[in-house]
């Protein structure tokens, strides 16, 4: 059962792939307009990552400096 499922997931992959390479009948390839995507991710994906990566340094300077006994309760 998962052999069929895989084999049906690799076969849809693959037309998608060739379609997406083949232009329609009738059409003119013009060039493609830039998107706004970096590393292929939206605006709201960039941001979650950004805001993760400052949390992640300040919980490891907050806990660098605890450690280091700079800052005590």
């Amino acid at each position: 059962m998962l052999d069929d499922l895989r084999n049906d997931a690799s076969k849809q992959y693959e037309e998608e792939a060739q379609a997406e390479f083949q232009p329609a009948a009738g059409t003119t390839s013009a060039p493609r307009a830039r998107s706004k995507k970096i590393f292929g991710m939206t605006s709201l994906q960039r941001f979650v990552l950004v805001f993760l990566l400052m949390m992640a340094t300040c919980v490891i300077g907050f806990l660098c400096l605890f450690v280091s006994g700079s800052i005590g309760f």
